[in-house]
């Protein structure tokens, strides 16, 4: 059995493991820690058959050389993680604030039905402007506010996670894979907005049709949370509001930033949490009585402490383990193998694509469609190419067939303590029919009507 085998035997078995984590109860970030480390202590076995050019870099040294590699991704994880981290603090902030007070009023409504409606129609334009990853944790946090019963909460949070994937497939800055894509020159703004837009809204309408059946009667109406349990908000209205558009305004100029400073999106992220930080602190420093418990808890020094961390090291580990099959070309045989067996039909092959990142992560698998299939003058390889449009729709919505599958999936799944197995047998035959009405709806645009 060779290394290449025993590697992705180690991935497939932690893969299992994660998605029985409802049986075993052992936390999916143990097992996916144990994944990333499993398949890179395997892959020291014969490291010079995967990266001999970075060996002849070191001259030979293996632990140097397999480091570098290993510090290599981890660089473009950690600006996965410390991204991730940074919004979540930003919007942990500006809700226990009450930033998004006035957002939750609009959306608020006792007729679940009409609910599930105005949160799947929030969620889809809000991950077009942000992204998929920030709109979720927004969105959640509202409901929280909203839905009281766990059981409905998760129906609205797997559409959360639906319309958050559709709402950034059709973007170019909605979605890390589209980001790759218009970066690369594989697709232009405009074309992917007005192509994909149609596609991208059915792949969420559809499951929303289907999922509002799950949901009978109206919301138990409550007072407001925050008078309900004694909590008040030691904020002016002004000051909310403030806080509010520094954050959620701040999460809007990220991708301007990255445009002008050409820097990492991390970068810009932890910009604005440095502004509304700095914001909290002074509006805090006018309030008597600043060292009350129910005020200290609300700064941003104590919210830090309050983050999902086992979340961040479950992302870690199997981004991490994920980049081992992507060294050691698991990835790149398998589109290879893909364009041979479905030659010329962009759509089947698009299509499994689009499935297969439902289960590792899709920046890789994108990032090795872009390798093997380059660029061309004319025809379904050329820019705005049937073939790159199609892989910007699949790779997004694609994920939102497995609550892992996304990054929006995984901090849902953090959240609202999200299973496996419950999201795989209520939600995943949803997701894919959406995901297929989209394509289909995609075919119609260029074999009928010629866009």
């Amino acid at each position: 059995m060779n290394v290449t085998t025993l590697i992705v035997i180690v991935f497939v078995i932690g893969y299992f493991f994660i998605a029985i984590e409802s049986v075993t109860k052992v936390n999916k970030a143990a097992i996916a820690l144990l994944m990333f480390v499993g398949c890179w202590t395997i892959f020291m076995i014969d490291p010079g058959l995967y990266i001999p050019h970075v060996l002849e870099q070191f001259n030979g040294n293996v632990g140097q050389a397999v480091s570098a590699e290993i510090e290599h991704h981890l660089g473009g994880t950690a600006t996965t993680l410390f991204f991730l981290m940074g919004a979540m603090t930003i919007v942990e902030v500006v809700d226990q604030n009450g930033g998004f007070n006035f957002v939750r009023e609009t959306l608020r409504t006792t007729n679940k039905r009409s609910l599930l409606w105005r949160i799947a129609a929030m969620t889809f334009v809000l991950s077009a402007i942000l992204d998929n990853l920030t709109t979720s944790i927004v969105m959640i946090m509202i409901l929280r506010k909203l839905v009281s019963n766990k059981k409905d909460r998760l129906i609205y949070a797997s559409l959360v996670v639906i319309s958050a994937n559709s709402g950034g497939a059709f973007s170019p800055i909605g979605d890390v894979t589209t980001i790759m894509l218009w970066n690369k020159g594989l697709i232009t703004a405009a074309n992917v907005i007005k192509e994909l837009i149609v596609p991208s809204i059915v792949s969420m309408a559809i499951p929303a049709l289907i999922l509002q059946y799950s949901l009978k009667g109206d919301l138990k109406v409550t007072k407001d949370t925050a008078h309900e349990d004694g909590e008040s908000h030691d904020l002016t209205s002004k000051q909310r509001k403030w806080v509010f558009f520094l954050g959620v305004g701040g999460l809007i100029f990220v991708p301007i930033f990255k445009s002008i400073t050409h820097l990492p999106p991390f970068v810009g992220i932890l910009l604005v949490l440095g502004v509304v930080w700095t914001a909290i602190e002074i509006f805090y420093r006018r309030i008597r009585g600043i060292e009350e418990k129910g005020s200290t808890q609300k700064r941003v020094s104590n919210i830090l402490s309050r983050i999902d961390i086992s979340t961040i090291l479950f992302f870690l580990g199997i981004l991490m383990a994920v980049s081992c099959l992507e060294t050691i070309g698991v990835l790149e045989q398998l589109g290879t193998y893909l364009n041979q067996t479905f030659e010329g039909n962009h759509y089947i092959i698009t299509g499994i694509i689009g499935v297969l990142s439902s289960i590792v992560d899709n920046v890789p698998l994108v990032a090795g469609c872009m390798g093997m299939y380059p660029m061309e003058a004319v025809g379904d390889f050329a820019q705005d190419g049937i073939f790159w449009q199609l892989l910007a729709y699949c790779a997004g919505v694609g994920g939102s067939m497995l609550i892992i599958g996304s990054a929006a999936g995984v901090i849902v799944m953090g959240l609202e303590k999200i299973t496996f197995g419950w999201y795989m047998k209520r939600i995943t035959w949803v997701a894919f029919v959406g995901y297929l009405a989209g394509m289909l709806v995609y075919w119609f645009e260029k074999a009928v009507i010629g866009l």
